[in-house]
């Protein structure tokens, strides 16, 4: 096969249709996680959540279909956790007069949503999916609870 022509081929049917579910449940996945921060108005939304768990997904599906071993999907995995650190570290605000920080909650949304993003290239789609179901019900439970909390201490 000319290299031209290997550029643009296709996989066999079965790995096409493997890789486009992982790419469309990486951003259901990451757009699940992101609903919450939008819907309380946070500026890291539901596109970012998406964009980030499509892009880790990306990150890990390229090394692995270009051949690399577990010792290079590995440090792919390590680089990956240290980036994403500094997009989340942009969502926290140290707010002087108040002492309060703020976007903590967005950035461990991020990064959680980068090990989504990693688990749906890599793994079984199970995983990833139930700890979207218990990240979404710690997201949206929290503020009750937080109420709750603050109710009984008045």
């Amino acid at each position: 096969m000319h290299p031209a022509e290997e550029l643009f081929s296709l996989p066999p049917l079965a790995q096409l249709a493997d890789a486009v579910l992982r790419i469309l449940f990486a951003v259901l996945l990451g757009g699940i996680v992101g609903a919450e921060r939008e819907w309380v108005g946070k500026a890291a939304g539901i596109r970012t959540h998406m964009m980030v768990c499509l892009g880790t997904a990306l990150f890990m599906m390229a090394a692995e279909r270009a051949g690399l071993g577990e010792g290079d999907l590995g440090r792919i995995i390590q680089g990956v956790a240290a980036g994403i650190g500094f997009l989340g570290a942009g969502t926290i605000l140290k707010l002087a007069d108040s002492e309060q920080i703020r976007g903590l909650t967005t950035a461990a949304g991020i990064w959680f949503t980068a090990a989504v993003g990693i688990a749906v290239a890599i793994g079984p789609l199970w995983l990833p999916a139930i700890c979207v179901v218990v990240a979404a019900a710690i997201l949206f439970a929290a503020p009750w609870l937080d109420r709750r909390s603050n109710h009984d201490r008045a």
